[in-house]
């Protein structure tokens, strides 16, 4: 069994809530709508792009059918991607982390609720992708997190029945107590809860203190 450390994107990896608040608001403009500011998009992140598009319609009271927001989730996605790394960078220390773990012997994956095609062309822009033995994307199994099914699944791709879980958010924190995995907290992230309501196993302010955080879990 291999030993695996599987993480969140947005919020945890990267620094992805400028892109993300610009292209929102640019769907926004299409719909004669006001903008909104970058701390209410970022309550809105975590839960996968429909839910943040539907969020920003209803926040500036544009309809909500089905309809409606399919069409304003194709906008997004769209011009996501069209501009997807230009505010958009990672959080000091990350690489030299990944580094470290590839170099430990550690398989590593990616889970996150941002569909595969956006995180694919962050991951490549920025040199990330040869890190990681698996990548899981929000639009590719029927739920998303926080039902456990796509950390399962990263995990079966990894050939592991356990992993340390490393996230920033409340769905993370609810992901990996679904799944019965411990979680590693990246207080730099979008959360709104305090740590202590989260209550992770771990908690770390600065990469260079995951390495310990994965070498003290893994050898229990």
């Amino acid at each position: 069994m291999s030993k695996a450390v599987i993480f969140d994107l947005d919020g945890t990896l990267i620094d992805s809530l400028g892109d993300i608040h610009a292209a929102l608001n640019d769907v926004l403009q299409l719909r004669n709508a006001p903008p909104l500011a970058l701390a209410t998009v970022c309550g809105f992140i975590g839960k996968g792009s429909a839910n943040l598009v539907m969020r920003a319609l209803k926040a500036q009271n544009l309809p909500i059918d089905e309809a409606s927001c399919a069409f304003a989730l194709a906008d997004f996605l769209s011009l996501y991607s069209a501009g997807s790394a230009k505010l958009t960078t990672i959080f000091d220390g990350a690489i030299e982390a990944l580094d470290q773990l590839r170099d430990g012997g550690f398989r590593l994956g990616i889970c996150t609720n941002k569909p595969l095609a956006p995180t694919q062309i962050v991951l490549d822009q920025f040199g990330l992708t040869r890190f990681f033995d698996t990548i899981v994307g929000g639009d590719q199994l029927a739920s998303r997190k926080p039902e456990p099914a796509m950390l399962f699944h990263a995990m079966a791709c990894l050939d592991t029945t356990s992993c340390l879980f490393v996230g920033d958010s409340e769905i993370d924190r609810e992901t990996s107590t679904a799944a019965g995995q411990p979680f590693a907290l990246f207080t730099k992230g979008y959360r709104t809860s305090s740590i202590e309501t989260l209550n992770p196993e771990y908690y770390f302010n600065e990469y260079r203190e995951l390495i310990d955080i994965v070498n003290l879990k893994f050898k229990k």
